[in-house]
């Protein structure tokens, strides 16, 4: 009886650590992948919506007059002690905060879920994922590069975002200090190593529906299923935080600590939610991550 057919790519994948020559951690470079993705038309256009929000809002204001904000936004550490809203117009510090803190609940998700998302489920919708790996790339090899490329991309929307609004800000409302709400400012000196506390926390928080994402990525050839099912998910997360009679238990839900950067622009700068946040977020991350690496690692490339 003759032995087994091993398809392609099985065969690769076990004979390339004789091959002469063979480096794995040389196959499919951070460089490589990260031009691949920054020529993607989802790539562009999201980073244009980013770059363009700023100026809706100066339009914005201009149209409306004065912010008068009602509700600070709610969460924790957000809208019970300061409201950014108020003071938008102040300074181009504060036209800065104001995007974070208009575009951290929703928008700062959706490039988040579409850059570690679509990343490998791009790949099998095009039947070129079992190419990359006949390459051969290893598939440990090739999560990495791509996980990291996702994460890189993300962190990129989120720095886009804030260094806009602060040159958009400068050139609509001067630049000075960032003035608080609740009275007192912080200095211009103090502003920029705050307003990126805010934005690595954000990232931070982000890193669960980076992990949703990249491992739905891994369990479907559908790109949009990926990326939406981790926005659904991101939802359903802030609709259970809102249901108070959870009590305690909304602690463990990564949606609650989404606006503790708060905690950042107030004139004595606070640890404790963002500390707790980052650890909630970063366990469900490492999960989900580790998920992804250990299912794709099993599973029957096909396509």
């Amino acid at each position: 009886m003759s032995a087994p057919v091993q398809p392609p790519e099985a065969r690769v994948e076990t004979a390339h650590p004789e091959a002469a020559g063979y480096r794995a951690g040389r196959t499919l470079p951070l460089r490589v992948e990260a031009m691949r993705q920054l020529r993607r038309r989802r790539t562009l256009l999201m980073g244009g919506v980013l770059a363009a929000l700023p100026f809706i809002l100066i339009i914005a204001f201009a149209i409306g007059g004065t912010p008068d904000g009602e509700d600070g936004g709610g969460g924790r550490g957000g809208g019970s002690r300061i409201n950014l809203m108020d003071v938008a117009t102040e300074s181009a510090a504060n036209f800065a905060a104001t995007s974070l803190f208009v575009s951290a609940g929703f928008l700062l998700v959706i490039p988040v879920a579409l850059f570690c998302g679509d990343t490998v489920a791009s790949e099998a919708s095009w039947s070129s994922l079992r190419y990359l790996l006949a390459a051969p790339v290893p598939r440990v090899r090739l999560l990495w590069s791509k996980l990291v490329v996702a994460l890189g991309f993300s962190l990129a929307a989120m720095v886009l975002l804030p260094v806009v609004a602060l040159a958009a800000g400068t050139a609509a409302y001067g630049w000075g200090p960032l003035k608080l709400p609740t009275g007192g400012a912080l200095s211009a000196g103090d502003t920029v190593p705050r307003l990126a506390l805010v934005v690595a926390f954000i990232f931070v928080s982000q890193l669960v529906t980076a992990g949703l994402a990249f491992w739905l990525s891994t369990r479907t050839d559908a790109p949009l299923g990926a990326v939406g099912g981790a926005v659904f998910l991101t939802i359903v997360g802030n609709v259970l935080d809102a249901v108070t009679a959870l009590g305690s238990w909304r602690d463990f839900l990564p949606a609650h600590w989404q606006f503790a950067w708060a905690d950042a622009l107030q004139p004595q700068l606070e640890w404790g939610g963002m500390i707790k946040g980052a650890a909630v977020s970063v366990t469900y991350a490492l999960i989900l991550f580790a998920l992804a690496f250990r299912g794709f690692s099993r599973k029957d490339i096909v396509s």
